[in-house]
């Protein structure tokens, strides 16, 4: 399997800056225009992407499936009144290339795979949690060729191993996203240690979708190596749907997007003095000091020196030495409040 994936020409792997994707979902409440201004306010708070849904309703679902508590009302319903035409998601598209923002979308069918392949235009697949064990529904939507970014909540390590296996069979160009499949996630829940199991595991690219409310998990999946992070994002928390409750704010996208950013550069695992410290280094660190006049020919005692500022030059004694003069025989005088130095001694 690859270690990155390519979408739109942008490269995302380990060691790479982290894809930030603003999950609109059915938050635009089957709004075309709340749609489009979901578009500009994820590009505007830094987003990279933002991903929508496409529903052939008949073709994924029955008309009595249950529902979570999360819902108000039937998910068919819910989906009949939130679903966009083709001609809608092309002009989403449109305006996410005019605007600067990748569009991503996630079918849950394989036609609506055939749909965002062939009408709309898609540059890669977003594929829900539900879907991972639909292998049939995997095995089509991968043999259209594009990258393939699949959500793992609800399922269990031996099904992400069979999944993963069968896009290894297929060459696909695959991610990986952790998830807990909880809207909204408690945070005892979201298990962030699981994304480098996942990583050192599987080899891919591995990223969190994650459903809290707050952009904290998402920046400490950052600093656990994250790819990918993918949150749930809403114009109002207030509005009546299934996800609201489970997504953050454009003031909390900016914090994620921005501190995404930040964390990623933090990264690094080198241990060393770097030239900017260097200047510090200078005031910063502590040298053997004469507490008092010392005369020539002199034992030195505890009593009789100290450590303190500045950092030693040259042959001067460093704070870490402190133990090894005492005891040394003093060459010269050494007047008081000197950074005691080794040709002082001998």
């Amino acid at each position: 399997m690859s270690k990155c994936i390519t979408i739109n020409g942008r490269q995302i792997g380990k060691n790479m800056p982290p894809y930030v994707i603003a999950e609109a979902c059915v938050n635009h409440q089957g709004d075309i225009e709340r749609a489009r201004e979901m578009v500009y306010i994820a590009h505007e708070n830094g987003a990279d992407a933002i991903k929508f849904q496409l529903h052939i309703i008949e073709d994924e679902m029955l008309k009595d499936v249950p529902i979570s508590g999360n819902f108000q009302k039937p998910l068919w319903e819910v989906l009949e009144d939130t679903n966009f035409t083709v001609s809608e998601h092309i002009d989403l598209r449109k305006l996410c290339e005019n605007v600067g923002i990748d569009y991503l979308c996630t079918p849950f069918s394989a036609a609506a795979s055939d749909l965002l392949f062939t009408e709309i235009g898609v540059s890669a697949f977003k594929t829900g949690s539900g879907e991972l064990t639909n292998h049939p529904f995997q095995a089509h939507t991968a043999g259209l060729g594009l990258p393939m970014i699949v959500s793992t909540g609800m399922s269990e390590i031996g099904e992400i191993d069979e999944v993963v296996s069968l896009h290894h069979t297929l060459g696909t160009q695959l991610a990986l996203m952790h998830c807990v499949s909880i809207y909204p996630c408690p945070y005892e829940r979201v298990n962030l240690d699981f994304i480098p199991k996942m990583s050192a595991r599987y080899n891919v690219p591995v990223g969190l979708s994650c459903h809290t409310p707050t952009p904290y998990t998402g920046l400490g999946a950052v600093s656990l190596g994250a790819s990918i992070i993918e949150k749930h994002f809403t114009l109002d928390r207030g509005l009546v749907g299934p996800d609201h409750q489970s997504s953050i704010l454009p003031h909390e996208l900016k914090i994620l997007t921005e501190g995404a950013d930040a964390l990623f550069k933090a990264r690094g695992d080198d241990r060393k003095i770097f030239d900017e410290e260097l200047e510090i280094v200078r005031w910063a660190r502590e040298s053997v000091v004469s507490l008092c006049d010392i005369p020539p020919n002199t034992t030195i005692t505890k009593d009789m020196i100290g450590v303190k500022r500045p950092s030693p030059i040259n042959d001067v004694f460093p704070a870490k030495d402190f133990e090894n003069v005492i005891g040394r025989i003093s060459h010269h005088l050494i007047r008081k409040d000197k950074q005691v130095r080794q040709s002082d001694l001998k």
